[in-house]
């Protein structure tokens, strides 16, 4: 049996959830001018610090809308989780220890993870009220824990989770199913990429 001293940390949209939909729909009510491959490219860096050029801005564009009052309840509504990740994590758990390390805030997450009776497998839920930094998110990970990057790996399906992870040296598993383009990936260096589930 592997160490529960091993963790797996998990993104949350895009990753256990798929949510591209109802987000992409909040930030098109924001700027009605947004494209699918700009909002995309917003997920190449952190998606809190995104600037111009990627960050465009007219005079349509709706800063009176904030993005979670919107967002939160058409995830809870419309998100799906991924198909086959719910028994991928029963199994995970076993062996590891799981945190979600996520850019939505906590309390919805974990809300809509009770809901699927799948919370409980979670040592941690940290959203972007923890921290709007996932470097910032690693490190209390690694404090509270007492654990290093050889103790974990990252599940992620942008190249800005990556680019975080990186930073302090912890691999990364890109998936390919909802947010970038698998060869997008290969700008990075990760552990390799998972285009479907399968218990094994």
């Amino acid at each position: 049996m592997v160490s529960k001293n091993n963790f797996i940390l998990f993104d949350f949209d895009g990753v256990i959830v798929d949510s591209f939909a109802p987000a992409f729909e909040v930030q098109k009510m924001i700027c009605p001018h947004i494209t699918e491959d700009i909002y995309r490219k917003r997920f190449e860096g952190n998606i809190n610090d995104w600037e111009e050029p990627i960050n465009v801005h007219t005079e349509e564009c709706r800063h009176d809308i904030d993005f979670f009052t919107e967002y939160i309840p058409r995830m809870e509504k419309d998100a799906r989780v991924v198909p086959g990740m719910q028994e991928i994590i029963n199994q995970l758990e076993k062996d590891y220890t799981l945190i979600v390390v996520s850019s939505t805030i906590t309390s919805p997450i974990k809300k809509f993870l009770e809901s699927r009776n799948m919370a409980s497998h979670f040592a941690e839920i940290m959203g972007n009220d923890v921290h709007t930094s996932k470097v910032e998110k690693i490190k209390m990970v690694f404090s509270k824990y007492n654990i290093g990057s050889d103790d974990c790996v990252f599940i992620t399906d942008t190249l800005g989770d990556m680019k975080e992870a990186s930073k302090l040296n912890v691999g990364t598993i890109g998936v390919t199913w909802d947010l970038i383009n698998p060869t997008d990936f290969y700008k990075e260096i990760h552990f390799g990429l998972l285009k479907s589930l399968k218990i094994c």
